[in-house]
């Protein structure tokens, strides 16, 4: 499989992030708290993983509008604002919570779980959920009505003297607002690795700043990751059973807990590769 130039500059730019996330790991070591580093490695990792599925969910959706590619750019950069503000909210409202309520984490494992194990499930099982049927879209298009075409890479335009948004910016909401519920899952996620806001944050932040890098390599290669649902729905099943285990008073350390995030993505890129290059 040949790639070009824009793809492996996607691919260098995801490791760039990557090392450089590694990077304030490293600083966090060495000027701040070894612990802390552990926690920051673990929730990059697990929110890198749940990236990836974020990264399918978008491809369908752009499918589903027709996107033309050079138009995704505009959408990605501005969806990426909009996760950076609700995931520093989701985070706060989290640990303030947590803080408050330490038994939310028992609620907290049994939803991933139950979000890990349907994700098992419906993998493969049933055609995915059309974007149009989003509820924020229907709601806000009864306000404010949707062009049949789209006008370039704007958001807004007017038609007749009449202001109207057009598909791409339909698309930016539907993307907006399901990243609030990748947040219910990767939120409490984060918590069963560290009980940190500014950890949590960070490695949040790094996850999500290669993620339109992330995004144009899966784009690329997204035949060949067949089994990669099966390793995030693992890692969402593992930690939801690690916060649930802090009900009888056993802990799961954090290597432990990033030696398994490290574990499932090898194994399902790897057998996704393998796999599709026998088909």
């Amino acid at each position: 499989m040949t790639m070009d130039k824009s793809v492996r500059h996607s691919f260098k730019w995801v490791f760039i992030w990557m090392f450089c996330a590694m990077l304030v790991a490293v600083g966090i070591y060495l000027f701040v708290d070894p612990t802390y580093a552990l926690e920051f490695v673990g929730c990059y990792l697990l929110e890198f993983s749940l990236s990836m599925d974020n990264v399918f969910v978008f491809l369908s959706i752009f499918a589903s509008f027709g996107v033309p590619e050079p138009y995704q750019h505009r959408c990605l950069a501005y969806g990426i604002i909009g996760a950076v503000v609700m995931r520093f909210l989701f985070i706060l409202l989290g640990a303030t919570i947590v803080h408050s309520f330490s038994w939310v984490l028992y609620i907290f494992g049994f939803i991933l779980i139950y979000s890990g194990v349907k994700m098992f499930r419906e993998h493969g099982s049933e055609e995915p959920k059309s974007p149009h049927d989003n509820p924020v879209l229907k709601v806000l298009n009864r306000i404010l009505p949707v062009t049949r075409d789209f006008s370039g890479n704007h958001f807004f335009t007017r038609e007749h003297g009449r202001l109207m948004m057009t598909p791409l910016f339909a698309v930016l909401i539907v993307i907006e607002s399901s990243d609030i519920m990748f947040a219910i899952d990767s939120v409490p996620a984060a918590f069963s690795v560290s009980s940190n806001m500014y950890v949590i944050y960070a490695a949040n932040i790094f996850a999500i700043l290669g993620l339109r890098q992330l995004f144009f390599v899966i784009e690329h290669m997204q035949n060949r990751f067949c089994f990669m649902k099966y390793g995030v729905a693992a890692i969402l099943t593992f930690t939801g059973i690690k916060l649930a285990l802090l009900i009888f008073n056993v802990h799961i350390s954090i290597p432990v807990s990033i030696g398994f995030i490290l574990a499932m993505l090898f194994i399902s890129i790897v057998s996704s590769l393998i796999y599709t290059r026998k088909r």
